[in-house]
């Protein structure tokens, strides 16, 4: 319905047709021309612009809606026609029905509607507007940038045109120079002609589309233009130019329909001319200078030997199949290196196994197995134990064995003489020097037999129970155990633990009854207790000798000596003197002066000065040899005892030594060692769970106290011992933590290491240096010596009992039954009690029981006895008692009174 009053407004009315955008683009072909005669057909797509305003018609595409939004007019009310009056009521034409005005609110309501709308077209033309803009910087952006590629496309062309004109020219100059002296002498005279046919043909091909020669032509240096023009009669010569150009020099041009003139490509020629093999490449340089004397350049020698080996390379080479040594873990690099592989190559192969991994990266025995195998090798598979073979153990031949000296290892219980026997065999003194009279290290002597002339080793092992592992290593090496068991004293522990290593170790055994001087000797005794640990002696009728000797009287000493030589020789004896050395460490020690000390009881071969000898660890090169009586010795044969210097570092005591050939040798083996002991150790300290019981032990220890401690001893075999003593005082609430232990005096490293973990410093027979003392003195570190392994382990104890937690144990005082309750003012409740057994105490702890049951747990505050205060009650009076924030007591109600006592616990 249209207003025909309204003039400003429009009708609006629907086509027939649907809506619909024309398309804007027009497609059309076009035939691009590139260089050498190359053309290429392409589809082009020209888009008309999308006119927005309104200002002109539209020239490809309809205007759309969102262009220019049409304000649609608004529709009349319902009931009143558009030209009439608002107050008249008009007559609906098709139905005939008066409809009603329009009331206050409709009109109101009418007239926001419209201003709404007029809104919404204003702001719908506005974004119209902006997207016009922004539509039309952005075409005008892509305008720029097609130009600037058009732009860039032609410099490109002009410089290419440019650079072909350029190489045009001097391939010209270069055959007009090197053409002169191959030319015939007819041949100047039959070109002079047609040089002056050259303008007139120049001059006729300006208009037509000419092309450069190309640098593949067979005549490079000359250019000849042909022309869709006819030739002017002025220049008769002209087309026979062209055509001996076309046939001879030039390339020869070819016009398709629908494009330019282009020249057709030169067939390809195969000969090359002699000569041009000896100017070699032609460059403009070569060109200006021809007449210079060309030599062959470095850049040309190196491409030609590039090329040759290209060559080489292409060829097959023979494969390479290897024996591949294999150990337990190996890297990636060093498996390819050992098969001359690419290490690209067995990465790849791991990628299609499903694992990634680098050129670093360490694989298993059975991975590098499967690899070497695939690409076609032999695979021989070692442990890396195996770099010990051969040092130990080999097999003398009998034929050049010899007899050698036997190693007798005198053990006991503490006290019971053994080193006092050793003195009185060896004429020596050496029980002076030990300290507190016991002995705390190892040693090992040299007797000689009186009568039978040979020499007799002996070890001797402490008696002590710390040092069961000296005693287990000299029951290792040993021919013959001598068991000295006191005739006033009998069997004792140590005694029966020298029994049992001596059976572990499965050699003869020698029984000396010592002490027989004195009063309360009983001899028979100590053969009676031998028989319940199965040790029957020759006067009880078994095979174990006995003899009774007294070291203070040097009493049958010779008897034993007989007896050890019997025995040697019933063992017959034997070994290769000749062979490299092999023996056991008894004992290492740190000397300040000497360096890396060790005792090396050498059992086969023969130790001499120069050699390179692994123990342990630890490698080093012979520097001297030192007997047991303190004199320099050139060389050490079998069953020989000897100070051995020369060692990087002290080897541990129990430690086999052998002689190697070289030091790359002794390296190797030293790396493994010391690889396993590292991993051992980490292993202990990471704590490692191999069973149950073993993380069951752990959890119970998880929350002790540890007692930090930094542990120096003066040789291996002390240290170990103190190391065993300390661990075995441990207990699930304390335990000793060994920061560090080693041999040698205490240095400034140590006092630095207990600073920083306030740890005690403990020196067994050695001491501080002057730095190391300043050093503790200064940052309160305390330093503890010991020279007896008694004091030394008694003093941890102690220590470590003052970390348990004490003992809390409750102590009954007495029982009281409340009779009446009081209730004073400022004071509270106070009961009435007859104290019924023992006494009761103010302050004491008290419990409330009523009816069995203890309802209330604290302290007593208030006792009186009568209007006074005292301090206890005892059984039979009445007394008036008060808790301590507590009131809630009745009648009949027993109070119980008892005292905690807190008691120190101790290891």
């Amino acid at each position: 319905m249209v207003d025909t009053k309204t003039p400003g407004d429009k009708t609006l009315s629907v086509p027939s047709k649907t809506l619909s955008l024309k398309p804007r683009v027009e497609t059309g072909t076009v035939r691009q021309s590139f260089s050498h005669g190359r053309t290429k057909q392409v589809v082009v797509e020209k888009r008309g612009k999308r006119r927005i305003g309104g200002d002109g018609p539209e020239t490809h595409a309809p205007e759309p809606v969102v262009a220019k939004p049409a304000v649609p007019a608004p529709k009349p009310p319902l009931g009143r026609p558009s030209g009439s009056p608002q107050g008249q009521p008009q007559r609906n034409t098709r139905s005939g029905v008066v409809l009603p005005t329009l009331t206050e609110d409709e009109r109101s309501a009418r007239a926001s509607a419209l201003a709404d709308a007029r809104q919404r077209d204003i702001e719908e033309r506005r974004q119209a507007e902006e997207e016009a803009k922004r539509r039309a910087a952005r075409e005008a952006a892509e305008k720029i940038e097609r130009e600037a590629a058009e732009a860039r496309r032609k410099a490109e062309e002009e410089r290419h045109r440019h650079e072909e004109e350029a190489k045009r020219k001097a391939e010209v100059e270069a055959k007009r120079r090197f053409g002169e002296g191959e030319a015939k002498p007819g041949a100047p005279a039959a070109a002079a002609p047609a040089k002056p046919a050259a303008p007139a043909t120049a001059t006729a091909a300006r208009p037509a589309t000419s092309a450069p020669s190309r640098p593949g032509s067979s005549a490079p240096g000359r250019t000849t233009t042909t022309t869709t023009a006819r030739t002017p009669a002025s220049a008769p010569r002209a087309p026979a130019v062209a055509a001996e150009a076309d046939e001879d020099e030039g390339p020869r041009l070819v016009r398709r329909p629908g494009g330019a003139i282009r020249p057709a490509a030169a067939p390809k020629t195969t000969h090359k001319p002699g000569p041009q093999k000896e100017r070699g490449r032609l460059t403009v340089t070569t060109a200006l200078n021809a007449d210079d004397v060309r030599e062959r350049s470095i850049a040309s020698f190196r491409r030609r030997t590039q090329r040759l080996k290209g060559h080489a390379s292409n060829e097959p080479k023979e494969k390479l199949i290897r024996e591949v040594t294999i150990p337990e873990a190996i890297t990636i690099q060093e498996l390819a290196n050992r098969m001359s592989e690419r290490a690209v190559d067995v990465i790849r192969m791991l990628m299609k196994q499903g694992a990634m991994h680098k050129i670093t990266d360490v694989i298993d025995a059975d991975t590098a197995q499967l690899i070497a195998e695939e690409l076609g090798h032999t695979v021989k598979r070692v442990a890396a134990a195996d770099v010990e073979e051969g040092l130990f153990d080999v097999v003398d031949d009998s034929t050049d064995t010899e007899p050698r000296s036997p190693v007798v290892t005198v053990m006991g219980h503490v006290d019971h003489g053994k080193t006092s026997l050793l003195d009185a065999l060896r004429h020596a003194n050496v029980v002076s020097g030990e300290a507190g009279g016991i002995t705390q290290h190892i040693g090992a002597y040299q007797v000689l037999s009186p009568e039978s002339g040979t020499k007799i080793t002996f070890i001797d092992t402490p008696g002590h129970a710390a040092f069961t592992a000296m005693r287990a290593r000299g029951a290792k090496v040993t021919d013959i155990v001598v068991l000295v068991v006191a005739a006033d004293d009998g069997v004792m522990p140590q005694t029966i633990e020298a029994i049992n290593h001596a059976k572990a170790a499965k050699v003869p055994m020698i029984v000396a009854i010592n002490k027989i001087d004195k009063p309360d000797a009983r001899p028979e005794r100590v053969r009676t207790e031998l028989l319940q640990h199965e040790v029957q002696v020759e006067s009880l009728g078994g095979e174990v000798v006995d003899v009774e000797v007294s070291a203070k009287n040097k009493t049958n000493l010779d008897r034993l000596l007989e007896m050890i030589a019997l025995q040697a020789e019933i063992l017959d004896l034997k070994t290769n003197s000749e062979r490299p050395a092999e023996g056991t460490v008894i004992e290492a020690k740190l000397d300040r002066g000497r360096g890396p000390v060790a005792t090396v009881l050498v059992q086969r071969g023969t130790l001499r000065i120069g050699d390179i000898i692994v123990a342990g660890a630890e490698m080093g090169r012979v520097r001297a040899l030192i007997s047991d009586q303190g004199e320099n010795l050139e060389e050490a044969g079998p069953s020989v005892p000897v100070e051995v210097l020369g060692f990087n570092g002290p080897p541990e005591a129990g430690d086999r030594l052998a002689v190697v050939e070289n030091e790359a040798r002794a390296r190797q083996v030293t790396s493994y060692r010391a690889h396993q002991k590292r991993e051992n150790a980490a292993a202990s300290i990471s704590g490692m769970r191999g069973s149950l019981e073993q993380m069951m032990s752990q959890l119970k220890t998880a929350g002790r106290k540890e007692f930090p401690l930094i542990v120096k001893a003066d040789v291996q075999g002390s240290l170990e011992a103190i190391l065993g003593s300390l661990e075995k005082l441990g207990t699930e609430e304390v335990a000793a933590r060994i920061l560090h232990a080693g041999v040698g005096g205490i240095s400034e490293s140590d006092v630095t290491l207990a600073e920083g973990f306030n740890a005690a410093i403990i020196g067994f027979s050695v001491r501080a240096n002057k730095e190391a003392a300043a050093a503790a003195k200064r940052n309160g570190i305390e330093i503890r010596y010991y020279n007896i392994i008694y004091d030394l382990v008694d003093d941890i104890k102690k220590a470590m009992s003052g970390l348990l937690a004490p003992t809390l144990r409750e102590t009954m005082l007495g029982n009281a039954q409340i009779l009446e309750v009081f209730n004073i003012s400022k004071v509270g409740k106070v009961a009435g009690c007859r104290v019924t057994d023992g006494t009761v105490e103010r302050g004491a702890n008290v419990r409330l029981i009523r009816d069995n049951v203890v309802v209330h747990e604290g302290k007593l505050s208030t006792l009186k006895r009568f209007k006074d205060e005292v301090k206890e009650v005892v059984a039979g009076q009445e007394c008036g008692m008060a808790f301590e924030n507590y009131g809630d007591m009745r009648v009949g109600d027993v109070i119980e009174c008892y005292r905690i006592e807190t008691i120190q616990r101790s290891l």
